[in-house]
C-alpha cells in the first residue's frame, strides 16, 4: 500500500514514516524542510520537497505517487508564531490542509489521517477531557488546527473521503526540536545537558498529559484500518506536573539543580489531560511507554546526538 506522509521529516512525522517502513508500506514524504530535517527521514522513504501551500506542485506529486492513504502532519506548530503571524498560521494549517483535501479527492485517495491537537479544547471545563468536551481554542494555532476538522467532515459527506482525526496530547521523544513550541521535555533536556538553569513558569504544579512519540506513531498506523469517521484523543490519560517532570529528568540524569521559578505566563492552562478510552475502543490502541521509560530513551538520544555533533566538530 502506498502511504504519503506530509511533514514526514518532522518530529512526529518521521517516526510515523519509520513505523510505516517497518510495516512494509511503500512510503512517500512531503516536507518543505522549514523545520523538518532530511536526516530524520528513513532512507527507504521517497522524499518530495514541497510546501503544502503550493497547490500546483502538490498536484504533480499526487499524480506521480497516487497514494492510497495520506497521513497529514505538515503544519505550522508554534503557538507564539500563530499569535505573531496569524495569517501565515492560517495559510499553512487551513489553506494548506484544503490543498491536501482537494488532491485527495482528485487522485482517489482512500483515507486521510489528520494530526490535530489538544489545543482545540482550550481551558478544560472538566477532566479528563474527552472528545465530547466543548471546543474553545485560545490561540490562532488552536483555531487553525480545529478548522480543518470541519472541512474534513464536509469532504467526507460530499465526496466520501474516509478519515480519522487524531487529537494529540503533549507529544515528546527523540528528534523533537528544543526550540519548538510545546517541547518542554526537549527544552528541559537541552538545558540539563548544557548545565544551564531550567526555567519553570508558575509554581510547577500545572499538569500535562505527556505521550511518547513512538506510541503516537503506532496510533497513526492503526488508524489506517480503524477509526473510520472518528475524532480520537491520543494520550496517556495521566496527569504529570511540570515539577515532577523536572525531578524525574534529574533522577534519570543523576544530577540535581534547582529550577528558576518564573511568573506564570498569561493564558497558560493550569491542568490538562485527555481521556483515551475511545482510542482503546476504536483503534485498539493504548500507550505502551511509561513516562520514566520515555524520558530515559529521550535523554539517551540527546546525549548520543550531542556526542555525535561534538565528535564531528573535532
Amino acid at each position: 500500500m502506498k502511504v504519503l506522509v506530509t511533514g514526514g521529516a518532522g518530529f512526529i512525522g518521521s517516526h510515523v514514516v519509520d513505523q510505516l517502513i517497518w510495516g512494509k508500506f511503500e512510503v512517500f514524504v512531503i516536507d518543505n524542510f522549514s523545520t523538518g530535517k532530511r536526516e530524520n527521514v528513513n532512507h527507504k522513504a521517497r522524499i518530495h520537497q514541497c510546501d503544502i501551500t503550493n497547490l500546483k506542485k502538490l498536484e504533480s506529486i499526487f499524480e506521480e505517487v497516487k497514494p492510497e492513504v495520506v497521513i497529514h502532519h505538515a503544519a505550522q506548530i508554534s503557538i507564539q508564531q500563530s499569535l505573531n503571524f496569524p495569517n501565515f498560521d492560517a495559510d499553512v494549517n487551513v489553506l494548506g490542509t484544503l490543498n491536501i483535501l482537494q488532491n485527495c479527492i482528485m487522485h482517489n485517495v482512500k483515507k486521510l489521517i489528520y494530526a490535530s491537537s489538544a489545543a482545540v479544547y482550550g481551558d478544560p471545563k472538566y477532566l479528563p477531557v474527552d472528545e465530547e468536551h466543548p471546543l474553545n481554542p485560545q490561540s490562532p494555532y488552536g483555531i487553525s488546527k480545529h478548522t480543518p476538522e470541519h472541512y474534513i467532515s464536509v469532504f467526507n459527506e460530499l465526496y466520501g473521503l474516509d478519515y480519522t482525526i487524531l487529537r494529540y496530547a503533549n507529544v515528546y521523544g527523540p528528534r523533537q526540536d528544543a526550540e519548538g513550541e510545546g517541547g518542554v521535555v526537549s527544552i528541559f533536556i537541552n538545558r540539563l545537558l548544557q548545565h544551564k538553569t531550567i526555567k519553570i513558569f508558575g509554581d510547577g504544579y500545572q499538569t500535562r498529559d505527556f505521550v511518547y512519540v513512538e506510541d503516537v506513531a503506532e496510533a497513526n498506523l492503526l488508524a489506517i484500518n480503524n477509526g473510520t469517521g472518528e475524532i480520537i484523543n491520543i494520550s496517556t490519560n495521566l496527569q504529570t506536573s511540570v515539577k515532577d517532570l523536572f525531578r524525574t529528568l534529574c533522577v534519570i540524569n543523576n544530577t540535581y539543580t534547582e529550577p528558576d521559578y518564573q511568573l506564570a505566563r498569561l493564558g497558560d492552562i493550569k491542568h490538562s489531560y485527555l481521556d483515551n478510552n475511545k482510542a482503546q475502543n476504536k483503534l485498539r490502541w493504548q500507550p505502551k511507554c511509561t513516562l520514566f521509560e520515555g524520558l530515559d530513551r529521550t535523554l539517551s538520544y540527546y546525549k548520543m546526538d550531542r556526542n555525535v555533533v561534538s565528535n564531528l566538530a573535532k
